[in-house]
């Protein structure tokens, strides 16, 4: 890894924020959707935290507690890959033109489109865990709850955003979008589990709201 490069989990927000705000790409979006997968798994970790499991769901709230104490770290290395990823994918498209930076672009293009799937599969795989503290966590704090699922959201939305152009730049080597994704299957597949896992978000959200911002106007 480069001397340069600005890693995620070794700096302070500031820094790394100021990092982000640079025209480099490394970091990028993709690290941002990383970093709001762990602020997601943060709140999480902090809702459970604050949650008296009913008799018989101890073992539950454990486990959540476990898994997103495990996210919260793991996704700061996941925006590290995208950030890495990131670099090698503007190396690639600033070579001259020519074959070799065909091949560059076709290579760099997968690897940040599989980097940015993992990331969005560990997203989705949290979804399960805010959806049983807006049923079973602490009722005060069903505010955070819905924060959490904001920040979710947006790292699943950017990675489904992320596979989808990265597979959409391999083009550029001559290759037509669907023979790209016969060639990569999971890849393509994990953009329709990402909408789906965003549908279920917002679907969540729609049934904590009405607690978490309780109005007496009415809705319409």
């Amino acid at each position: 890894m480069a001397d340069d490069f600005v890693t995620t989990a070794d700096r302070a927000v500031g820094e790394w924020m100021r990092a982000l705000s640079e025209s480099t790409g490394s970091p990028g979006g993709g690290a941002g959707a990383a970093v709001m997968l762990g602020i997601a798994a943060a709140l999480t970790s902090m809702v459970a935290g604050y949650t008296e499991p009913a008799h018989g769901r101890e073992s539950e709230l454990e486990a959540v507690l476990d898994r997103s104490r495990t996210l919260r770290d793991d996704a700061l290395h996941l925006a590290d890959d995208d950030a890495e990823a990131s670099a090698g994918f503007g190396a690639a498209f600033h070579l001259p033109k020519g074959p070799e930076r065909d091949a560059a672009i076709g290579h760099a293009s997968i690897t940040a489109a599989a980097t940015s799937a993992a990331l969005g599969e560990r997203a989705v795989d949290a979804v399960d865990d805010l959806v049983w503290l807006g049923e079973h966590g602490n009722r005060a704090l069903v505010a955070d709850v819905v924060v959490a699922c904001g920040a979710l959201r947006a790292a699943i939305a950017g990675a489904r955003t992320n596979v989808s152009f990265d597979l959409g730049s391999v083009r550029s080597a001559g290759e037509s979008l669907q023979q790209i994704e016969r060639e990569n299957p999971s890849l393509g597949a994990s953009v329709k589990r990402f909408d789906d896992a965003i549908a279920g978000i917002d679907r969540l959200t729609a049934e904590l709201d009405p607690r978490a911002a309780p109005t007496d106007r009415p809705r319409g």
